[in-house]
């Protein structure tokens, strides 16, 4: 098995300590450098002869944000997935990261297996999502800047009406997508979605590709925030 070449950005050396105590003890992750600010990262990564598979980057770091590294590490290497690290106070900042082409984030404190089980998911192709900030990230979709709806609600919301309606044709989830998208808002991986569904990962990742689709969304956390919007899922 290939080992997917991991770098980690975050600023507290014990914290970094720490992740790197949990992730030595696992073959299949090879960490190739770390960094303490985003400054430094970008600055050793333009260094590599060959970017890494997957960063480990923590949202909040000081003056250039984990958003900030994500948005000029997807420019200059759109190939290499982004795994944020966050608390429950940085719900906010989540949907930037991953509107700036961040994988998928996870909650500070997680266990080694867990970690390693996302970075494999991010580095497969999946999105990784927690269920704790799902509401919290439906805000956005609600939200009217200065009082008028944004151009994103309104083409959503006509999207929505085109749908229930004789002006267009409803592409509606099918029993299996719905169960599919119910157990990624439950915070489940494309394999433990798989393992509960009895199906493989690659009908998994099929049935997404087609969720993606039909709900006009480009990952998991636009897909359970608009499945609870529309009111087809619950969390």
């Amino acid at each position: 098995m290939k080992k997917i070449r991991l770098f980690i950005v975050e600023d507290q050396p014990k914290i970094l300590k720490t992740q790197l105590k949990l992730l030595e003890n696992f073959d299949e992750v090879d960490i190739i450098d770390t960094a303490l600010s985003g400054e430094e990262a970008l600055e050793k990564i333009l260094k590599l002869k060959t970017p890494p598979d997957v960063i480990l980057c923590d949202l909040g770091l000081p003056q250039m944000s984990g958003v900030d590294v994500t948005r000029f590490v997807k420019i200059k290497y759109p190939s290499v997935e982004i795994l944020m690290f966050t608390v429950f106070d940085e719900e906010d900042r989540v949907l930037e990261a991953i509107r700036a082409g961040a994988s998928g984030y996870m909650l500070k404190g997680a266990e080694a297996e867990k970690i390693v089980e996302n970075i494999h998911e991010v580095y497969q192709g999946g999105t990784v999502i927690q269920p704790s900030l799902a509401r919290k990230l439906l805000k956005y979709f609600k939200m009217p800047e200065e009082g008028k709806p944004s151009r994103e609600i309104m083409l959503r919301e006509e999207k929505v009406y085109l749908a229930n309606s004789d002006m267009g044709t409803r592409r509606s989830l099918t029993e299996r997508e719905l169960e599919c998208l119910q157990m990624i808002a439950k915070g489940l991986s494309n394999n433990e979605a798989a393992g509960v569904l009895g199906l493989s990962k690659a009908t998994i990742r099929t049935h997404l590709e087609h969720i993606y689709q039909k709900l006009d969304v480009s990952n998991r956390v636009e897909a359970v925030t608009e499945g609870i919007r529309q009111g087809i899922i619950e969390i």
